[in-house]
């Protein structure tokens, strides 16, 4: 077992999940499409024709997560909100009963002494906004700041701990650039104007939470990778400055007062949506930064793909998970001292950290899953590492709490500490699960 005596004994422990990935009922009690169910629908998107119709219904089942959590012991619990649960259209009427759900699952938390950390959004934009232009307009980034006030007035005299975003780059990158994510979309153009909003909407979300929660802990939670050549030679070195542009300081400059990085908006070609005073709303003061961390990137220059000019490579690291992911724990150690000493974080949490491998339940759906446990075991060492040199770091959410719905992946990459067998919902904890409530149990002790 690791030494954990470096965290301190205000170091917060908890796990995480996200609505579209868990909480099923998507058209129960006024919920209206999002873009992720609009996705779901078109053939091919999702592995296995997978959606999150039923998800693990925690909509319904949502005390059975608490109780895990209570088995976990932990601190904290990281969820969303989905804002077409609580906005339908994305702007205009407030749809009462899925505030209600959230305020049952925050005074079911609390009842159990458990601290809610609230995320605003991780990327189930309300189908209708979508159709106005989604993310590449302007407009979306005001409706948010809207449904921030909505929420932080309704459940903010509960709840401290508030994240405007997750990872953006993902909402953009993957889904307007890629389009592996919803809604689908493949142009760089469109994609680079949508980050711009995603980050506009984060500088205006803090602003809102602050008027709305005066004594609100709020920040952005960002997804990095420690980026390495996979060479010396002068292109690879270049090619893994762009990608750590891309990846990381396309995201870490602007909320940091540093501006959009010059020599990315060069590469991108497009011309980046400004106003006057939109800078210093992207740089709104935060109270601490979100890191998500599964993997580093390695790169080399590659010629063949537009506009960016590199591709990764495999890294020296034999053992993978069953994404074929690297593990390499180090990275996150890095990524935490990066933070530290690059950009001036006085407080960091890990937000998210996780792995996915191929679980095998007895009977009794139990799973036991020594690679998932070591990871943790490793990735929480690093964190020990990275506070004994000075590192903020105040806590750690393992993902996840619950195997879920994937993403584009479906169901078959499983995440959770607690397996759930989907057909009939049923959880059960897993081996991972059981060592990280030890090493909870160990820390405190």
């Amino acid at each position: 077992m690791p030494d954990l005596t470096a965290l301190g004994p205000d170091f917060v422990w908890g796990s995480a999940t996200s609505a579209y990935q868990i909480e099923g009922a998507i058209d129960v009690d006024g919920r209206l499409p999002s873009i992720w169910d609009t996705f779901c629908d078109q053939p091919g998107a999702i592995d296995n024709g997978d959606s999150g119709e039923v998800a693990c219904d925690s909509y319904h089942r949502w005390p059975e997560d608490i109780a895990l959590l209570k088995q976990l012991g932990v601190d904290a619990y990281r969820f969303s909100v989905a804002w077409p649960r609580v906005i339908p259209a994305g702007s205009g009427a407030v749809n009462a009963a899925g505030l209600d759900y959230y305020d049952r699952l925050v005074d079911g938390l609390l009842a159990e002494g458990i601290k809610p950390f609230l995320t605003l959004y991780h990327w189930d934009l309300p189908q209708a906004l979508q159709n106005l232009g989604g993310w590449a307009s302007r407009d979306t980034a005001y409706r948010f700041a809207e449904y921030a006030t909505v929420v932080g007035e309704r459940l903010g005299d509960r709840v401290h701990d508030w994240v405007t975003l997750n990872e953006p780059l993902c909402s953009a990158w993957i889904g307007h650039w890629e389009g592996r994510m919803a809604p689908g979309i493949t142009d760089p153009a469109t994609a680079v104007r949508a980050s711009y909003h995603l980050l506009l909407a984060h500088g205006l979300g803090v602003q809102a939470l602050r008027a709305a929660v005066p004594d609100a802990s709020v920040g952005l939670v960002v997804n990095l990778s420690p980026v390495e050549p996979a060479s010396e030679s002068a292109e690879d070195v270049r090619a893994a400055q762009l990608a750590d542009g891309h990846i990381n300081r396309w995201w870490l400059d602007p909320v940091n007062g540093r501006g959009f990085p010059a020599d990315m908006v060069g590469q991108y070609g497009v011309e980046l949506p400004e106003r006057p005073g939109d800078a210093d709303i992207i740089a709104a003061p935060t109270d601490f930064v979100g890191l998500n961390y599964y993997f580093r990137q390695i790169v080399k220059a590659d010629e063949t793909v537009p506009v960016l000019g590199f591709s990764q490579v495999d890294g020296p690291n034999s053992e993978r998970t069953m994404l074929d992911w690297e593990v390499h724990p180090a990275g996150l150690e890095e990524l935490l001292l990066r933070l530290t000493k690059e950009y001036g974080a006085e407080k960091i949490y890990v937000t998210e950290n996780g792995s996915a491998w191929v679980d095998a339940p007895d009977e009794t759906f139990f799973v036991t899953d020594e690679p998932r446990a070591r990871y943790l075991e490793q990735h929480i060492a690093a964190c020990a590492r990275a506070v004994e040199q000075g590192a903020p770091l105040a806590g750690y959410f393992a993902w996840s709490l619950l195997d879920n719905f994937e993403w584009a992946y479906g169901y078959a990459p499983r995440f959770g500490l607690a397996y759930v067998d989907y057909p009939t919902g049923t959880r059960v904890m897993k081996t991972s699960g059981l060592r990280y409530a030890s090493l909870i149990e160990a820390h405190r002790a």
